[in-house]
């Protein structure tokens, strides 16, 4: 059964994706995705609890022939084997990735931990943010969990690789993350799904309104129609609007209509918001990929999740 199941999801999170921008309570954030919120102090790096020096090959592997290093500068090939040493396993073994992939361990995220050192040596990171972004994908300390039993799907649901969005109806950031994500759907058929839990933000007046026509639209199985509706009119959005917009997605307007004005609405979309909030949720959309939280913006989104189908 795969560990991040419809019913419990188990996450780690480490800061907050924001395509390179995020709605915060109706202001905008540009901070860069993947910046670390504070300098890493030397034994204290993310990705690398403890200390790899204590690996079973005290010395440093210059070479890695498994390992794929040819598109990288001599500057960028000396980054890498630095990190590969200094970095360690993924699967919690007190050795580092370079010795882990030398070694032909049984860790099977070895090797592909350490393709992605490469990716993001050659993607131009900083040391420091590419230290996060590994953290964030490999640390297999960082775990939480997300009750996602509720929460609509979009995609086959047993797919391989999941995402799970927090969302506002009115974020300008997410509605121009929406078409990417249907996109990236159709691109890996079959082989992705992504999960919706609604988080309108305080400072936008019709997300609750939208986040709450959303929910009584699931009651009719047809969240998604009206969720690409509101996307599609984010700029529209008012409770006439809301409601025109249901007509359209072709929803039972008297049960639609009570479902809106029913409490376990309102508390449907409190719970997503409490879920959010108990994971650092501050700005949307925010992304968790396969139980982790995705750092990287739209333009790694793909490599992203090529690299995910191959673990």
């Amino acid at each position: 059964m795969r560990s991040f199941s419809l019913r419990l999801l188990p996450l780690a999170l480490l800061g907050l994706f924001s395509l390179g921008a995020s709605c915060n309570n109706g202001q905008e954030s540009s901070k860069r995705t993947g910046e670390p919120a504070a300098e890493s102090k030397a034994g204290d790096k993310p990705g690398a609890p403890g200390d790899s020096s204590k690996s079973a090959k005290a010395g440093k592997i210059e070479k890695l022939d498994r390992i794929d290093s040819s598109a990288l500068t001599e500057p960028e090939r000396r980054t890498f084997i630095e990190l590969a040493n200094d970095v360690l396993s993924p699967c919690g073994e007190p050795v580092s990735v370079a010795v882990c992939v030398a070694e032909s361990r049984a860790c099977s995220a070895c090797v592909p931990s350490a393709r992605y050192l490469v990716r993001l040596v050659s993607d131009g990171y900083e040391k420091g943010e590419l230290l996060e972004l590994f953290a964030a994908r490999f640390d297999p300390k960082k775990k939480l969990t997300i009750d996602i039993s509720a929460a609509p799907v979009r995609g086959a649901p047993m797919a391989k690789v999941s995402i799970v969005e927090f969302s506002d109806f009115e974020c300008p950031h997410c509605g121009a993350a929406h078409p990417v994500l249907s996109r990236v759907l159709e691109e890996f058929n079959g082989k992705v799904n992504l999960v919706f839990k609604q988080y309108p933000l305080d400072g936008h007046k019709n997300a609750a309104p939208a986040a709450r026509a959303a929910v009584a639209a699931q009651a009719q199985n047809k969240f998604w129609e009206l969720a690409d509706l509101l996307f599609e009119h984010q700029r529209e959005l008012s409770p006439d609007k809301i409601r025109e917009l249901a007509k359209k997605a072709g929803l039972d307007m008297a049960k639609f209509d009570a479902d809106l004005a029913s409490p376990a609405t309102q508390e449907r979309v409190d719970r997503d918001k409490k879920d959010g909030a108990a994971v650092g949720v501050q700005g949307t959309p925010t992304l968790f990929i396969d139980g982790r939280a995705y750092k990287e913006g739209l333009q790694g989104l793909n490599k992203y999740l090529k690299e995910q189908l191959e673990l």
